[in-house]
């Protein structure tokens, strides 16, 4: 799960600290959510997922399909 939060901050070539910002965390925080050190809040994960305009299940791993649901 967490090896997808970090491929799609790299191939947007985004730092920790980026991301971590527009989450309002600190970058120590966010290093410990894509380590899988510390669970991301659901409110999070939501972010992440309609930044990256992918899906919760994509981030989750639950399916390799990025493209998010239309709903």
């Amino acid at each position: 799960m967490y090896q997808h939060i970090r491929n799609l901050r790299e191939d947007n070539d985004l730092t920790q600290q980026q991301v971590a910002e527009l989450l309002n965390i600190s970058q120590t925080t966010y290093s410990r959510y894509e380590s899988g050190a510390l669970d991301i809040p659901s409110s999070s994960l939501i972010f992440l997922a309609k930044y990256y305009k992918t899906s919760v299940d994509y981030l989750l791993g639950l399916t390799k399909n990025k493209a998010p649901c239309d709903k």
